[in-house]
């Protein structure tokens, strides 16, 4: 029996934060793939080598983490004053699916040079050397984030001296302004309360603050859950009970945030929400085995994703943490000290991380009018991926 040869799509693959990803043009996908659908699913899928019993990807583009099973496609922008359409795809690693229903934050740092890159980005507007601002549609979420990309000689910069914990080399600084930052419609704190008790088989009732700012985010206090917020990946990711308790208390909070209607509903929506936990400031030592002392940061978080705690912290999350932090009485502003503040640096497994956010109360509801972090991105190859032709 024949089978039908590989077949080649334009592609590139790009770091960006502590994430790295396969890059689409929508108008380069086959011709079946360029609209949503189970066409587009099987042929991301098959790209990342997922799903993968293994967990290992050996078969695609994927890392086998999270951090590195992520996919984006760039579009024309359907928006006025926008430069370009940007759609993230979460693949699962070992299920059959592709999670749209977030963005990635990490990422979205490599989306304004890949939108320069391509031309989606009017050449008028790419000065010859400065800072070139992309206007980016986030898709997923319907929100704008501008993204501050250095140019050098009329070409995107990516080298230079800006290091980001997560990423073993420094490269160039680009700045990204999450605008509105929270995720879709509807309330920045869903259930209406800034702290809610949380009722959780096996676990009691916890307190949580439920949040929708960068991403749909259920923070917990660590003590509350027998930790101290000093964890590092394995402590977590190798204790299966402790996976099945993170993922128990997110799917519980996602009905309560209106995300799921019950509970079965989560393992189809493991991209969001996330689940956080936070602690008071305390000295540990990060997984590169640097000292991060109690002084070095406002609060401690650790944040899982896609079922597993991540090795340094989503950019989503982080517009999350930074946006709970200005308001004062959530669990965040609470372990970082309370009050009123318009940034919070926060210790995560592999560092820190500063993070800038504003908020306002407006008869009586809390919004969050922006929040800006740095990231660096850069490319890691370009040109085709290839698939076998009957994988979509």
């Amino acid at each position: 029996m024949p089978h039908a040869p590989q077949i080649k799509v334009p592609a590139t693959y790009m770091r960006g934060g502590t994430s790295k990803g396969v890059f689409f043009r929508l108008q380069d996908l086959p011709e079946a793939c360029q609209i949503p659908g189970e066409a587009r699913d099987k042929l991301l899928l098959r790209v990342i080598g997922s799903p993968d019993p293994y967990q290992k990807q050996i078969d695609g583009m994927g890392g086998a983490t999270s951090s590195t099973s992520k996919t984006v496609i760039l579009a024309e922008p359907t928006q006025p004053d926008h430069d370009v359409d940007y759609l993230f795809g979460q693949v699962s690693i070992d299920k059959p699916f592709v999670d749209w229903s977030g963005n990635c934050g990490n990422l979205t740092a490599a989306v304004g040079a890949f939108a320069i890159n391509s031309g989606f980005v009017a050449k008028d507007r790419v000065p010859e050397n400065g800072t070139c601002t992309v206007r980016i549609w986030q898709a997923n979420i319907k929100k704008t984030i501008i993204a501050h990309v250095p140019i050098t000689n009329g070409e995107v910069q990516e080298t230079g001296d800006f290091e980001l914990d997560g990423v073993t080399f420094p490269a160039a600084e680009v700045q990204v302004e999450f605008m509105d930052p929270a995720d879709g419609e509807g309330s920045m704190f869903p259930t209406g309360n800034l702290v809610d008790d949380l009722e959780v088989p096996g676990e009691g009732t916890l307190k949580a603050t439920m949040i929708n700012a960068g991403i749909p985010t259920i923070f917990v206090n660590a003590e509350d859950i027998g930790y101290k917020g000093t964890e590092l990946q394995d402590d977590i990711n190798s204790d299966p009970k402790a996976l099945a308790r993170f993922e128990t208390i997110r799917a519980h909070g996602a009905v309560k945030m209106g995300l799921i209607q019950n509970i079965e509903e989560a393992a189809n929506r493991q991209h969001t929400p996330k689940v956080a936990f936070v602690a008071k400031p305390s000295d540990y030592v990060s997984s590169s085995g640097k000292n991060i002392r109690a002084g070095d940061v406002d609060v401690l978080v650790r944040a899982l994703s896609m079922g597993k705690l991540h090795h340094a912290m989503m950019g989503t999350a982080a517009v999350a943490i930074a946006t709970a932090s200005a308001v004062p009485g959530t669990l965040v502003n609470l372990a970082a000290g309370g009050g009123d503040r318009t940034h919070v640096t926060f210790g995560h497994p592999s560092g820190t991380l500063r993070v800038g956010a504003e908020a306002k109360e407006v008869d009586g509801q809390w919004t969050a009018t922006k929040a800006i972090m740095s990231r660096s991105a850069r490319v890691l190859m370009e040109g085709w991926v290839r698939v076998p032709g009957d994988s979509f």
